[in-house]
């Protein structure tokens, strides 16, 4: 876990302009929707989730977007170029009761991919919102209604599926539920998506469990770089995943993040 496994890329999948899914062999043993990987390629390493985990085939997949320079760096690789891969790490989602609504915005759907999965194949009913600002950002949406999930599409300007943000359709969804609740939602995207999440999630009485980022460089709990306030909870360690009770204790929540250096930097 603490030393990179250099493995070859398998396969590529393009799945929007800007995020690209690389598969790699991997013998799955203890890896779970929500745990993350360290990747590096030889020159930097970063924390991205996985969104394949195929213990039938032993696979496993990461799906990255292209934001900066490494990103940049592991999208122009090709089938048969090796990485780092350290992992799996973290603490992941829980399966909790039989019919569970997934909110994934943008690359967040990475882990919610992984666990739609999961659910399914343990026969959970599960409803899936795809939220991205537009049509061409939208990802895994034909992946999951393969395994039957029920998918909802969401954009923020309306060109395609639900028109409006991924917390407004969760409320519409929960609201409608009536006698049919469910048992639990689950959530990965932009911290301020998944803080108005948070608040629904309250006031329908739903228990919740939310994938956070933050800014990592040991990712085994030694450095102290992505302890949260008020708690100093490592979010390597005792997160990314953490439940709804878990985040009332977390006063960052929602409002900022620090960066390398320690320095707070509020959402926009």
């Amino acid at each position: 876990m603490h030393i990179p496994k250099i493995v070859e890329i398998k396969r590529i999948i393009d799945e929007t302009e800007m995020v690209k899914t690389f598969i790699f062999d991997w013998e799955v043993k203890d890896e779970k929707p929500g745990h993350f990987m360290m990747v590096w390629n030889f020159h930097d390493e970063k924390p991205m989730s996985l969104s394949i985990i195929n213990p039938v085939n032993n696979e496993i997949g990461i799906s990255i977007k292209k934001v900066g320079e490494f990103t940049e760096a592991v999208h122009q690789m090709e089938v048969g170029d090796e990485l780092g891969l350290r992992g799996p790490l973290g603490c992941g989602f829980e399966i909790v009761g039989s019919k569970i609504l997934a909110v994934g915005g943008g690359i967040g759907m990475a882990p919610i991919a992984a666990f739609v999965e999961d659910a399914r194949s343990k026969g959970a009913d599960v409803h899936v919102i795809s939220a991205a600002k537009t049509k061409n950002e939208l990802l895994f949406i034909e992946r999951l209604e393969r395994i039957g999930a029920n998918v909802y599409a969401c954009t923020d300007d309306g060109s395609y599926g639900f028109h409006g943000f991924a917390g407004e359709l969760a409320e519409k969804l929960l609201k409608e539920s009536n006698n049919n609740q469910y048992n639990m939602l689950v959530t990965c995207g932009p911290e301020l998506m998944m803080k108005g999440i948070f608040d629904i999630v309250n006031k329908y009485k739903v228990q919740a469990q939310f994938s956070l980022e933050r800014y990592m460089k040991c990712a085994i709990g030694l450095c102290g770089q992505c302890c949260v306030d008020d708690t100093g909870w490592r979010v390597c360690v005792e997160g990314p995943v953490f439940s709804k009770d878990d985040l009332k204790l977390i006063s960052e929540f929602g409002k900022y993040k620090r960066d390398a250096s320690g320095i707070k930097h509020l959402m926009p």
